[in-house]
């Protein structure tokens, strides 16, 4: 610690990360963060993630009309007319259980892919790659030197037997490394890639245990592309701020060589 400043708590640090450290606290903090690069850069980290998930979450951010209606007191005993409301609504849902035991196959067929397997993907791989790919010291957490420790240890993490981690180097990009970050609330990995431009990707893989199906999607968000696949229970994602068919061609490099 640097006596020339006035002692400095990681919940100050903290505080100062979220921007909710008091005004007059504010030009201590950054004194001090001025003497120690080390924790200035972890403090940058903390507020690049918090972006990342602000970004992540942007969308749940939005007022509805039928808000009122979480916090309304409930009925403490419905009225007769709402028994049979009730009742009626139970024989519609049962005729429709017996129509689409018969029909279902027409009428209710699932979609390609399902929103929470598919759509939340590319949000959540734009999310990684804008946390992580701007990093300098710490883009990953085990580094391309221990390539095969990363991928024992991520096949583990994700219950994937003899994770392969893609050789993109025919296309021009050398592995970075590789960290563990969630996916829908589970294990999911991410490997990180340059090139010799300084051009960074990143390819996401996380589990869909709701769909099987195969098919190949695209994502745009200002300068990001991805491109998103479902294949049985994984999900892949590539990211980068580069062509979309550079893009396209790594990732169809990735589906040859990741199981399926």
């Amino acid at each position: 610690m640097n006596e020339t400043n006035p002692i400095v708590t990681e919940a100050d640090l903290h505080a100062y990360a979220d921007g909710e450290l008091p005004e007059t606290a504010r030009a201590r903090v950054e004194a001090y963060l001025a003497d120690n690069p080390d924790e200035a850069a972890m403090v940058a980290e903390w507020q690049a993630q918090n972006a990342g998930i602000r970004s992540l979450f942007a969308g749940y951010d939005r007022a509805k009309d039928t808000d009122a209606l979480l916090v309304a007191p409930p009925h403490a005993i419905p009225s007769v007319p709402n028994r049979w409301a009730v009742a009626a609504a139970t024989l519609v849902v049962f005729a429709l259980g017996a129509v689409s035991g018969h029909y279902g196959p027409a009428l209710l067929e699932r979609p390609d892919l399902q929103l929470a397997g598919s759509e939340t993907l590319p949000k959540q791989a734009e999310t990684a790659f804008t946390v992580y790919a701007a990093e300098v010291r710490h883009p990953v957490e085990v580094f391309a030197d221990e390539e095969a420790h990363l991928a024992t240890w991520l096949g583990k993490r994700l219950a994937i037997q003899n994770l392969k981690i893609p050789n993109l180097q025919p296309l021009g990009f050398k592995l970075v490394g590789g960290r563990l970050l969630p996916v829908d609330g589970r294990p999911g990995a991410m490997f990180m890639y340059e090139n010799q431009a300084g051009e960074r990707l990143t390819v996401v893989v996380g589990r869909n245990k709701e769909n099987r199906t195969t098919s190949f999607r695209f994502a745009s968000s200002g300068n990001l592309e991805t491109f998103y696949w479902i294949d049985g229970e994984l999900g892949y994602a590539v990211t980068g701020e580069i062509s979309r068919d550079a893009l396209r061609a790594v990732a169809e490099e990735c589906y040859r060589q990741f199981p399926s």
